[in-house]
């Protein structure tokens, strides 16, 4: 199988699965709803940005692989231009990228989104670090659990006026903006449990302290000793804890200290 049949098929594929999607989204759209949080909407972002690669480099080596990209970005700039086409009708309304494209020029900021692909393997790696490494921190070292579709969905295609380029991007920034929130709070808990230590650069700390609030509010300073660490850790993990998050986690101001819906890892 050539590369440009893997091409071919990867395009048709992706775009029929838009299709049922949009399909989806009329004829059940509570149905749609749930598609759109974690657990559900992980596979549905897999099939169309990760899984083509598989099959492609499967079945015809770096050409297939090559393809699968390649018909990835067919599918893309089809989907765009069908939609936008499908929205033509009625006034002229402002549009994001139309907007950007004024204001920093088109080559830019089109070479800029497409730029930002390169992110997605990274988000990926992040994402399957939350299911399968955070769940056995869990279970060991009872860190906090996680409704994950509360951090991890998919709720901008019902803002009105987004149309081609503006949907696909908006809904891409969706996706990575709760992967990263849930991958930070995951990171919080895990620093001040093991590492409970203001950094002795200044600057870091300054830089640090919104991602990590315990580190202006209980780290140990960098002056300090090692008696001092061994000292908070036993005052805010010791005892019979049902479960050890950050201590700005409102799981430390309920009464069993157990986080409101966390159904998930």
């Amino acid at each position: 199988m050539s590369g440009l049949v893997v091409l071919a098929a990867t395009a048709v594929g992706l775009l029929a699965g838009a299709g049922a999607l949009h399909a989806l989204a009329r004829i059940a759209p509570a149905l749609g709803d749930r598609l759109a949080r974690a657990p559900w909407v992980d596979g549905l972002l897999f099939f169309f940005t990760a899984l083509p690669w598989f099959p492609g480099a499967a079945l015809a080596g770096w050409s297939g692989l090559l393809g699968a990209v390649g018909g990835q970005l067919a599918a893309l700039l089809a989907w765009v231009a069908l939609h936008e086409l499908a929205h033509a009708r009625g006034p002229s309304r402002p549009r994001i990228h139309r907007t950007l494209d004024r204001l920093v020029g088109r080559p830019r900021n089109h070479f800029a989104l497409w730029w930002t692909i390169w992110a997605v393997p990274t988000f990926w790696t992040i994402r399957l670090t939350q299911w399968i490494v955070y769940p056995v921190l869990v279970r060991t070292i009872r860190l906090p659990r996680y409704a994950q579709g509360d951090w991890v969905n998919l709720s901008r295609h019902k803002f009105r006026g987004l149309v081609g380029y503006d949907l696909i991007w908006c809904l891409y920034c969706d996706w990575m903006t709760g992967v990263w929130s849930l991958g930070s709070e995951m990171l919080r808990n895990l620093e001040s449990f093991w590492c409970p230590i203001r950094f002795d650069n200044p600057e870091k700390c300054a830089n640090c302290a919104r991602d990590f609030p315990d580190l202006d509010g209980g780290w140990v300073r960098a002056d300090g000793d090692m008696a001092q660490v061994a000292a908070l850790l036993e005052e805010k993990y010791g005892g019979d804890r049902p479960v050890n998050p950050w201590y700005g986690h409102p799981a430390r101001l309920t009464v069993k200290g157990e986080p409101t819906g966390a159904d998930d890892a």
